[in-house]
């Protein structure tokens, strides 16, 4: 059964300016799933999904209802977390490629401030093939290793420690396995300074192999469809997001799991935990199939995140401005009390969360730079606002929605005469962030070509290249 949903409440180079450090670093715990989109909790509304512990801890967090994923795939969005920067920087805008050995990760800058860091789980920034062994110097600063490139098979999943190349399996259901790991490592580590890292796998495909005592909880009949997924698209759709909530259940009972043990572990004042997602899962919106991300509507794009800081931030508050990926990483620096590297790209956007004023309307930019799938996929690059989205694709504006007015997105105001005022304005907004991080949006051959990359004829990185040597992507 689930745990109860009641938590208590007890609980490098030329750097830039930032706040003042606390009074000692915190701890932080952050933990985030693979496909877990923003409308799949209790607390955004859904009364389908049962996450109890979750919602428990929107209560005591700070939720940013828009957050958004810089390039909604798993790999971009693991290297614009850890690095700062955004995929045409790094050239980290497909899946199964390499990080290259010269951005700076937040696994680096946190270590060398005094950290013990650790990572757990989906690792998916090695290209050197999904099964293949990751030493530690390819780690990116993580020094507790328990990992893995890539490997959905839930029930049988392999993972990697230390320095040998012998590859282990979880016991059971991974995520369960992987809480057990992370909690002791708590235990281990509560009188120490900490940052821990747990990737789940889940509630990432496929949804059958979620736990039978979850799948138990969603009879497909039962599963209620929002307006913008098709008739056609319903029968497929109730039958995969039986097992895509009972994954999120699953994931729940975890996230309860250890909000406990840093609790019993005395350290909740002053642990950052962070609870989000890499990217989404359009499930039959917009006629497009249940596994798709990377194409631009919300269900794709937009993730859960809650963040709880006690010692700074004790109330919940709501943020509607938007957050974006390459922000995390200062942001979690300026309330760590650590300075930011010069090379980071992202807002540091500790400020709000202290209480202090926001913008009006940000804008963040988010894009598809390598399509994967042509026939349902295109290139893009997209501002999100607290209110719009707005879509350019190579041959102009493409989508518009006033995501207040038309929060499933189906009525397109591109070409609408009444608002070619908001078009332009949008239109020139997504320009500038453009410029701002030195994007002109070409074709993704320009990209390919320029960080020297091959695909398959799919459009795909080789999953399987554990044979070769993976060089940096070349910079130009």
């Amino acid at each position: 059964s689930l745990l109860p949903g009641v938590l208590r409440t007890a609980m490098a180079q030329a750097p830039k300016p930032m706040i003042p450090p606390p009074p000692r670093r915190p701890n932080i715990v952050y933990v985030f799933a693979d496909q877990w989109r923003a409308t799949a909790t209790g607390y955004s509304g859904n009364a389908q999904v049962r996450t109890p512990n979750i919602d428990a801890l929107a209560k005591q967090s700070v939720n940013f209802q828009t957050a958004v994923s810089v390039c909604p795939v798993c790999t971009p969005y693991r290297a614009a977390l850890l690095t700062g920067r955004y995929p045409t920087s790094t050239g980290m805008f497909m899946n199964d490629l390499y990080l290259p050995e010269e951005e700076l990760t937040l696994g680096e800058v946190l270590k060398q401030a005094g950290y013990q860091t650790a990572w757990i789980g989906k690792w998916h920034l090695d290209g050197h093939g999904r099964d293949s062994f990751i030493p530690p110097q390819r780690r990116q600063g993580f020094d507790y290793w328990k990992a893995a490139e890539c490997d959905h098979n839930y029930n049988r999943s392999h993972y990697y420690t230390g320095d040998a190349a012998e590859k282990r399996f979880w016991e059971g259901y991974d995520a369960f396995a992987q809480t057990r790991d992370a909690r002791q490592y708590i235990r281990d580590h509560a009188g120490r300074t900490f940052a821990l890292f747990l990737s789940f796998g889940p509630p990432h495909y496929p949804h059958v192999s979620a736990p039978q005592e979850f799948l138990d909880l969603y009879p497909p009949d039962d599963i209620q469809l929002p307006a913008n997924v098709p008739p056609e698209m319903a029968q497929r759709a109730r039958q995969e997001l039986r097992g895509y909530y009972a994954h999120c259940s699953a994931l729940d009972r975890c996230v309860g799991e250890l909000l406990l043990e840093i609790e019993s572990a005395g350290i909740a004042e002053d642990t950052i935990f962070v609870f989000t997602s890499d990217h989404g899962e359009m499930m039959g919106a917009h006629g497009i199939r249940p596994y798709a991300k990377q194409v631009p509507w919300d269900e794709s794009v937009r993730v859960p995140m809650l963040l709880r800081y006690p010692l700074v931030k004790r109330q919940a508050m709501q943020i509607t401005e938007p957050i974006n990926t390459p922000d995390i990483m200062p942001t979690l620096l300026s309330l760590a009390g650590v300075p930011i590297p010069a090379t980071a790209e992202g807002e540091d956007l500790s400020s709000w969360i202290r209480g202090g004023p926001r913008p009006d309307d940000r804008a963040v930019l988010y894009m598809c730079v390598s399509p994967f799938e042509r026939s349902l996929m295109r290139e893009y690059r997209a501002i999100r606002t607290s209110r719009y989205t707005f879509v350019r694709d190579l041959e102009g504006p493409w989508l518009m929605y006033d995501d207040q007015a038309d929060p499933l997105q189906m009525n397109n105001l591109v070409g609408h005469p009444q608002y070619a005022q908001l078009q332009k304005s949008l239109d020139e907004r997504l320009e500038a962030e453009l410029k701002r991080i030195g994007d002109a949006f070409h074709p993704r051959e320009y990209y390919l070509r320029k960080f020297g990359l091959e695909v398959n004829e799919k459009g795909y990185i080789p999953y399987e290249r554990s044979s070769r040597k993976v060089q940096s992507p070349r910079r130009q």
